[in-house]
C-alpha cells in the first residue's frame, strides 16, 4: 500500500480553491491572465499536489519563489511603511479593485512556503529548471502574439510596459535565454543547496538497494 505523503485535506482544500478562484480571476482579469506563470502555476500545483510529484514542484518552485517572494516583502512592506519597496502589489491597497480579487490575489503568499514544504517533503527533483524553462518557452511566445495589448509575464517589454528599444522580436529571444539563466538556474543551485543535506543519506540508503 503506498503511504500518502501529502495530506489529504492539502490536497482537497487546494483543488476547491483553485476552482473558486480560477473563474473569478477569469471573468475580472479575462482569460490571457491565467497565463501569468503565479496564475498557471496554481494548475500545476494542483497537479503537483494529487500527483505528489517532486518534479512538478521544482519546476514550480524554479520559477515562481524569487518573484513571489519579492511579491511578499512589497505587500508587507506597504503595509508596516506605507512604500512599495519594490512594486507590484499597488493593486492590493485600490478601492477600485474588487474586495475578493484582492482577497483571492492572497495565494501569492501562500505559494513560496508551500513550495518549500513540498520539496522538503518530497525532495528536490534537478529537472525542475528544465521543464520551467521549456514551459517559459511555450508560453511567453504565446503571450507575446496574443493580446499583446496587456503584456502578460512582460512578453512585450519589462514592468507591463511594452519596450521600444529593440525590436520585439530580439527582446522575446533575448528574454527567453536570459530569464532562465539569471532566475531558473541560481534557483536551482540555491535549491540544490538547500536539500543537499536531506538528499545525502538518502543516497546512500538507495546505494545500498
Amino acid at each position: 500500500m503506498t503511504t500518502m505523503r501529502v495530506p489529504l485535506w492539502l490536497k482537497l482544500l487546494w483543488i476547491i480553491w483553485v476552482a473558486v478562484w480560477a473563474p473569478v480571476y477569469w471573468r475580472h482579469y479575462g482569460a490571457q491572465n491565467l497565463l501569468y506563470f503565479c496564475d498557471l502555476g496554481n494548475f500545476i500545483i494542483t497537479a503537483a499536489l494529487w500527483l505528489e510529484s517532486p518534479l512538478l514542484f521544482s519546476c514550480q518552485a524554479t520559477g515562481l519563489l524569487l518573484f513571489q517572494s519579492l511579491y511578499t516583502i512589497d505587500l508587507f512592506g506597504a503595509i508596516l511603511s506605507g512604500r512599495h519597496l519594490i512594486g507590484g502589489t499597488e493593486y492590493m491597497f485600490d478601492s477600485g479593485v474588487p474586495l475578493a480579487i484582492r482577497l483571492l490575489s492572497l495565494f501569492h503568499l501562500v505559494t513560496p512556503p508551500l513550495l518549500l514544504w513540498a520539496i522538503w517533503r518530497l525532495d528536490y527533483d534537478d529537472r525542475g529548471w528544465k521543464l520551467q524553462t521549456l514551459i517559459a518557452w511555450l508560453v511567453v511566445p504565446i503571450n507575446y502574439f496574443w493580446r499583446p495589448q496587456y503584456d502578460v509575464n512582460w512578453a512585450r517589454g519589462p514592468f507591463s510596459h511594452e519596450q521600444h528599444v529593440v525590436p520585439g522580436l530580439i527582446y522575446l529571444a533575448g528574454y527567453l535565454v536570459v530569464v532562465p539563466l539569471l532566475v531558473y538556474w541560481p534557483t536551482h543551485l540555491a535549491l540544490q543547496w538547500w536539500t543537499a543535506g536531506r538528499r545525502a543519506p538518502r543516497d546512500q540508503i538507495r546505494a545500498r538497494h
